[in-house]
């Protein structure tokens, strides 16, 4: 039944999943290397997602996965790796409430990577609602 929820559900509860995470990290970032930090949140996140992937029996479909499917997962993985590592060192030193909505201007170079890398329309209403989300992320930021 979940499977067949709206990909709009899906996106409130990573919304809703990603705010617990800026502000339960923000508390469990404190005294703590932001990199040990990261290893730490990561190592749960592998154990947690594996013990679903097992459990709903979907790691059986790891033979038929392309090798150009398994190069952009890794890739895509690395930059994850990555952007963890930066947003809980900017947690470590800012508020919350300010490096989140920052971290969230990926939502602006999405609008713009999908367009030039993904063929995606970047119709006027999208560039309306990236220039909105970019102007209350740096509001947020300075507030």
């Amino acid at each position: 039944m979940l499977g067949n929820m709206s990909w709009i559900f899906w996106a409130i509860l990573s919304a809703v999943f990603a705010a617990g995470t800026a502000v339960l990290a923000k508390v469990g970032v404190e005294g703590v290397d932001s990199n040990l930090a990261t290893a730490i949140r990561t190592s749960v996140i592998l154990v947690f997602t594996w013990a679903i992937a097992i459990g709903l029996e979907k790691h059986q479909g790891l033979g038929s996965i392309g090798r150009k499917s398994w190069i952009f997962l890794v890739l895509s993985g690395v930059c994850t790796g990555l952007s963890w590592l930066c947003y809980f060192r900017a947690l470590q030193m800012g508020e919350a409430s300010r490096v989140a909505p920052v971290d969230k201007l990926s939502v602006v170079l999405v609008l713009i990577f999908a367009a030039l890398f993904l063929g995606e329309r970047l119709t006027w209403v999208k560039a309306a609602g990236g220039v909105l989300t970019a102007a209350g992320a740096i509001i947020l930021a300075l507030a």
